[in-house]
């Protein structure tokens, strides 16, 4: 089922469809978002997702350090914000909605989540006077390897 859901929502974001909500209402409070109390892209991020249909509990964290240490996020590849799904796969930084969800779908073999380290000027959360600034999403790998996943070239 949650495939199917997951196609839906891929496909729907793909040709602009909208998926029905009590599809996606099912999921709700699946993801969980850690975040500082003080940061606003964080907030402006969780407003992406949920513009995307996915569903978020932000969790207020002033270590994040901490929070990145226990879901082993790589040093030099951390975002702002740690999302977690299901206490299964991360997803750190500013990662476009988009590509959680095609990462839920399928997630590639031996992958955990999805990471965009700093905070990129132009990627959702980050927006600033139409400004932007190319940026690498990597996938992030069972045991805390990481490579490439796709560089996003334009907002």
């Amino acid at each position: 089922m949650l495939g199917l859901l997951l196609s839906l929502i891929t496909l729907g974001v793909s040709v602009g469809m909208v998926v029905a909500e009590e599809d996606v209402a099912q999921y709700a409070d699946s993801f969980v978002v850690y975040k500082h109390p003080l940061c606003f892209c964080c907030n402006r991020w969780i407003d992406h997702l949920r513009e995307n249909d996915i569903t978020v509990t932000a969790h207020a964290e002033v270590n994040m350090e901490k929070v990145r240490k226990q879901w082993g996020i790589p040093r030099g590849m951390e975002g702002c914000h740690t999302a977690v799904w299901h206490n299964q796969y991360i997803f750190e930084g500013h990662v476009p909605a988009v590509y959680i969800q095609q990462f839920l779908y399928a997630p590639p073999e031996g992958g955990i989540g999805l990471l965009v380290p700093g905070m990129p000027v132009g990627s959702p959360g980050m927006e600033v006077d139409g400004n932007f600034e190319p940026y690498y999403i990597y996938l992030l790998l069972e045991g805390g390897d990481y490579r490439p996943f796709t560089r996003i070239e334009k907002p």
